[in-house]
Parts: C-alpha cells; sequence; structure tokens
C-alpha cells in the first residue's frame, strides 16, 4: 500500500493530539458527570462529526492553494509551523497539578457528584423520567465545541499540509478524513465510558500533562518539516 506510511503518521499525530486535554475533553468529562454515560456518548458523536467540518474545508482550501498560488501555500506553511511551534511550546512546559486544599475538597465533591449522579440516573430510570438536555442538544454541544474552536482548525490544517503529499489522490485524502472523524468519536465515547468510574477520571487529570509533553514533541517535528521540507 503505498500511502500506508502517511497514514500511520496521520493516525499516530493524531492519536497524541485528540488524547490531550483540551475544550472536548472538558465538554466531555462535564457531560459525563453532570448527564451520564448517554449524553456523554452523544456528546463525542458530536465531536467526531466537527472533525469533518475541519477536514473538508482544509482539503478544499489547500487544494485551491497548491493549484492558483504556490508562495501562498509556502507562506501558509510558515505561519503553520509557527503556530505548531506555540503549541508546542505550550504542551512541553506543561506540568502536574499541585492542587491547594480548595482544590482535594472540590475533587471529593466530583466523587460525590457521580455518586449522586448515578443514584438519580437510577431514580430517573425506575420513574422513566426524561435528562437533563436531549441528546440532539448534547450532539450539538460536542459539535459547536470542536466545530468552533479555531485551535482546532489550524491544528487540521497544518496536519494537511505538513504530512499529506501534494500528490495524494482527493479520494484517499477523503479517506483520511473520514478516519479522523471515526478515530475522534471513538476515542471520546470510550473516555465517556472510562468516566464513569471516578478514579478513572481523577487518573486522567493527574497525568494528562504527559500527553501534552508527548504532543509537543510532535509539534516541534511537524514544524521543523514544514520549514525545511
Amino acid at each position: 500500500m503505498p500511502y500506508l506510511n502517511e497514514f500511520l503518521t496521520i493516525a499516530l499525530v493524531h492519536l497524541v493530539a485528540v488524547a490531550s486535554p483540551g475544550p472536548d475533553f472538558a465538554v466531555v468529562v462535564r457531560n459525563s458527570l453532570a448527564y451520564g454515560r448517554r449524553i456523554a456518548i452523544y456528546t463525542s458523536i458530536g465531536i467526531g462529526l466537527a472533525i469533518l467540518l475541519h477536514v473538508g474545508y482544509s482539503l478544499v482550501g489547500l487544494s485551491v492553494v497548491i493549484a492558483s498560488t504556490p508562495w501562498l501555500f509556502k507562506t501558509f506553511s510558515y505561519l503553520a509551523a509557527g503556530y505548531l511551534l506555540y503549541l508546542a511550546y505550550g504542551a512541553l512546559k506543561s506540568g502536574p497539578s499541585q492542587p491547594p486544599v480548595e482544590g482535594e475538597a472540590a475533587v471529593n465533591n466530583i466523587d460525590n457528584s457521580v455518586e449522586n449522579r448515578r443514584a438519580n440516573t437510577e431514580a430517573a430510570n425506575n420513574s422513566k423520567a426524561s435528562p437533563l438536555i436531549s441528546a440532539q442538544k448534547a450532539l450539538w454541544i460536542g459539535f459547536l465545541t470542536n466545530g468552533l474552536n479555531p485551535k482546532a482548525t489550524l491544528f487540521f490544517l497544518s496536519l494537511f499540509t505538513a504530512i499529506i503529499d501534494i500528490d495524494t489522490p482527493f479520494s484517499i485524502k477523503l479517506g483520511y478524513g473520514i478516519y479522523l472523524a471515526i478515530a475522534t468519536g471513538l476515542w471520546f465515547c470510550f473516555l465517556s465510558y472510562l468516566l464513569s468510574t471516578s478514579k478513572i477520571a481523577q487518573l486522567i487529570g493527574k497525568k494528562g500533562y504527559w500527553l501534552d509533553r508527548a504532543m509537543g514533541v510532535l509539534l516541534v517535528g511537524l514544524a521543523a518539516k514544514l520549514v525545511l521540507g
């Protein structure tokens, strides 16, 4: 398969990026703790659908730039490299959080809220009550959180510019985009499942800085490829 290496590179970078805590992570955590696993999964599906939006205009925009104004494409490459380095700086300097006493109380409150949510969910199931927000609203929350995130826009444009070759067929690029959308949705659905256990949520919060640092190293490599390639 001639495009296997290209796909594996995209998949690896995307895996590290999507696993790093950010707005998508925050909204899934919030909806999971507040409304339960089902609403969090619908939120995750909305995030995955928003990836198709980013992929769509990334592909169209890059094809137009490459075909009409190569110098503009080069300019964008340098701008994208600068943005990637900016992200890398913030990621590499991240460290473990050291919450004050109030933070410990907040963790305890999260534990209590999870237990209370479970009890409320069981009571709601027994009484056949509707959830606090609808599945459609949860879907839109996920879609808008990712779709309106400018960092996600620039990241996907930079990702496609740095890794995907100009001569890669459009159908292959579209396949990459579909994979990214599905993989993103599945990851956050899996995260929604994990967050049903409060201890897992605390572990992710404590060790998330290692994901940020790994992403920072990859972003530096992508920026170098943009400038030197």
